[in-house]
């Protein structure tokens, strides 16, 4: 059996002719023919068993981090090979697995595995179960970053605890509707632990949330995706069981603080629903009580008020887009929250990239801000950092989203307004701009949705002049053939 080399390779090119210098780039070795441990990676090639009819078959890796990795698996595949002994059958069986492995980023199966099949002349080819095939898809995943952390955090804790086991060639739609029953059950324990009059077993679930709709949704979405995938690999056939399986995936829609409901809030506390917008009146009440006790912050709760921009594209606002003489800006970064530290990155989506158009008061609010850093500016001198954002805090450095979210919380607590999250404000920019007629294409770019369905779907239950104006119209058919009788 072939021993296999053990070699490095990088991918620079030769100036010349642009070819990849592959294995021969002249700063793989050092002058005394060594290796160069500060360039390139490690590889190795073995010799597989001929197929069936004879063709030669070259194991090659590469993109190892070290020797000793590269040598290791190398080993391995020879130890599965050493397996077949003189059995061609067996050899070319096992030549399959490992090529297969190689092909699909797979580990390559246990020796002591492989043994074991042999013995019971049954199948090698060793399928992954979910949880393995779930783990190596993140790691060769290439997506944002926040939308990696948010499917490892998916996997990691719903999708292995359930599915992990189940050989990935076994997965039905029966696992999926099993899994959603279970964590049903679990919601429901969930809220009968917290509604328990003893405090002792409330607080076992003081930091536990129920596995809402939305997240169940999403749960599916991640698993869809890498079956997909896994389908389009070749590594299993037939259809994808996370197509046939339906969640409930219904976004909690806006609710508005009406007089109504403002008035039996503040007798119950009792808020009628996890998503509330307050109403136009309300949203200038708000500012107007920020605008006389917090200036710094005002003018970007105003942004966001006025013309629905995300947390994140607030934060993380430009300070090259703002172009007050033309009344617009754009939006082309975001600040976001990655495990506990922050990064500025382009928002997700293209229809996340737009234009804000702006009206004359939030021309006159970020003109008056903009005086005002350039004071803080001029007091803080050589020490006051170039971050390059418009909104920043008086010392000169980037606001953190979650500081933004809880300074919001504090001043609307202290003005005495039903609550709402900071996103809300958002919803209630869509919400006003809907029951003043705008029409739905044109505030869906506003918000920078990527279709108008989301933003007709969310909000245009809530608005009201349309439903007043059906209704006025109904009235009207009805007492006109009632007068003609």
């Amino acid at each position: 059996m072939a021993e296999g080399s053990i070699f490095k390779r990088c991918g620079c090119r030769d100036p010349h002719t642009d070819k990849p210098y592959g294995t021969h780039c002249p700063q793989l070795r050092r002058p005394n023919r060594s290796w160069n441990p500060q360039h390139g990676h490690w590889a190795y090639q073995l010799e597989l068993p001929p197929t069936l009819d004879g063709q030669r078959r070259l194991l090659r890796r590469s993109g190892i981090a070290t020797r000793q990795q590269a040598v290791a698996e190398r080993d391995h595949a020879r130890a599965l090979l050493a397996l077949a002994g003189r059995d061609r059958r067996r050899q070319i069986e096992i030549g399959d697995v490992i090529q297969n492995a190689v092909r699909h980023r797979l580990p390559f199966p246990d020796v002591d595995r492989v043994r074991q099949r042999l013995r019971g002349d049954g199948p090698l080819g060793d399928m992954p179960t979910v949880g393995e095939y779930l783990t190596t898809w993140l790691e060769h995943l290439t997506a944002d970053i926040n939308t990696i952390h948010g499917y490892e955090s998916i996997v990691r804790n719903h999708l292995i605890p359930h599915l992990g086991d189940v050989p990935l060639d076994k997965l039905r739609t029966s696992h999926l509707r099993a899994m959603f029953v279970a964590m049903e059950h679990r919601n429901a324990e969930i809220r009968s632990l917290k509604a328990s009059p003893d405090p002792a077993v409330r607080r076992t679930v003081a930091r536990v949330r129920p596995t809402g709709p939305v997240t169940r949704h999403h749960i599916r979405a991640v698993l869809r995706k890498a079956i997909n995938d896994a389908l389009a690999d070749e590594l299993i056939v037939g259809s994808n069981p996370a197509m046939l399986v339906k969640t409930p995936a219904d976004r909690a829609l806006p609710i508005v603080w009406e007089d109504e409901r403002v008035e039996r809030w503040r007798v119950t506390g009792e808020v009628p629903g996890p998503v509330m917008v307050w109403t136009a009146e309300q949203v200038a009440t708000f500012l107007d009580y920020v605008a006389d006790h917090d200036q710094v912050i005002h003018p970007m709760l105003h942004l966001m008020a006025y013309r629905g921009l995300r947390r994140g594209e607030t934060v993380g606002l430009r300070d090259t887009e703002v172009r007050l003489a033309k009344r617009e800006l754009t939006i082309n970064n975001q600040i976001a929250i990655m495990g506990h530290r922050t990064i500025q990155k382009p928002p997700k989506s293209r229809a996340g990239n737009r234009d804000i158009a702006l009206d004359a008061d939030t021309v006159r609010a970020l003109t008056a801000y903009r005086a005002l850093r350039a004071t803080w500016r001029l007091a803080a001198g050589e020490a006051w950092p170039d971050t390059g954002l418009f909104f920043v805090r008086p010392d000169g450095q980037p606001w953190h989203p979650n500081a933004f979210s809880a300074r919001f919380r504090l001043l609307a607590r202290k003005a005495g307004m039903p609550p709402v999250r900071l996103h809300d404000l958002r919803h209630s920019a869509a919400t006003i701009a809907l029951d003043a007629g705008i029409d739905v294409k044109v505030v869906s770019e506003q918000l920078g949705h990527s279709t108008t369905t989301l933003t007709r779907d969310t909000y245009q239950s809530v608005t009201k002049q349309m439903h007043q104006d059906a209704a006025d119209a109904v009235a009207a058919r009805i007492a006109g053939k009632s007068a003609a009788l």
